[in-house]
């Protein structure tokens, strides 16, 4: 069995992780290859700009995202959530105007959300369900 993995901080040390799930608005395939690879990259900046960690992310069936994130215990969920998909959603509204057709009053993605805690023993249990998911076939 892996040993979880800990991290230090000022005042703790800590292993905080949670399962994220959310939808496009209206539950449209509008994540191709192309738009998927970019929202990739924009997580990783957000995570890194916020300060916690994306350990994996995917898209499944080209209509909502799985992410794997761990943080500092001081970083709430809901701000995690709220930065990810609204940062994220703008930026990929703005290079893609494409998504706008599909989509109406400028929103990405819908407004709530699935988060999970995860536990250090199920830690590659959940990295290897966010692999197996479908990769989107436009």
């Amino acid at each position: 069995m892996k040993k979880p993995s800990y991290k230090n901080a000022r005042t703790c040390i800590y292993n905080v992780n949670y399962h994220l799930i959310w939808c496009v608005k209206y539950r449209r395939k509008v994540l191709s290859e192309e738009i998927s690879s970019r929202l990739y990259v924009l997580l990783q900046d957000i995570a890194s700009e916020k300060g916690f960690e994306i350990v994996e992310a995917k898209v499944d069936e080209g209509d909502h995202i799985h992410v794997f994130v761990s943080a500092h215990p001081k970083l709430s969920i809901s701000n995690i959530a709220r930065w990810l998909k609204g940062i994220s959603g703008r930026h990929l509204l703005m290079e893609f105007p494409e998504l706008r057709e599909k989509l109406w009053k400028g929103h990405l993605w819908n407004d709530s959300y699935f988060v999970e805690t995860i536990g250090s023993t199920s830690q590659e249990n959940i990295k290897a369900y966010i692999r197996r998911q479908k990769t989107c076939q436009m």
